[in-house]
């Protein structure tokens, strides 16, 4: 079984950062995507950003491009994602998810394509 625990969330003024950070431990596999997701109160979970083992393709949703980056240190097995320009919009519960993938460069984007998840640490951006 794997573990994922996320950190790093809080509550931050409009225009702030946050950096996120999610470990993966337990049963030990690879290569596997890694992403985030996020979900508001009364809607549904959606993608934000996502990484492929190799690190080399990454994906963002339109909401977020060119203020988050996600990143990946393989080493540590840990993921992060570095929230910039935070806008109250971007309040939401934000999950950590990976999964084994057939090829270190596979990008996994969709909810479903996801066998593992963290519990969630809110963020929380005030305006």
């Amino acid at each position: 079984q794997v573990q994922l625990v996320e950190s790093g969330g809080g509550l931050v003024q409009a225009g702030g950062s946050l950096r996120l950070a999610c470990a993966a431990s337990g049963r030990s596999f690879a290569p596997y995507g890694m992403g985030w997701f996020r979900q508001a109160p009364g809607k549904e979970r959606q993608s934000v950003a996502a990484i492929s083992w190799s690190g080399g393709r990454t994906y963002y949703a339109d909401s977020v491009k060119g203020r988050f980056t996600i990143s990946r240190d393989n080493a540590k097995d840990t993921v992060f994602l570095q929230m910039n320009s935070l806008k109250p919009e971007d309040t939401a519960v934000y999950y950590c998810a990976a999964t084994e993938t057939s090829l270190p460069t596979t990008l996994v984007v969709t909810t479903r394509g996801y066998n593992y998840w963290g519990q969630g640490t809110q963020v929380t951006v005030s305006s």
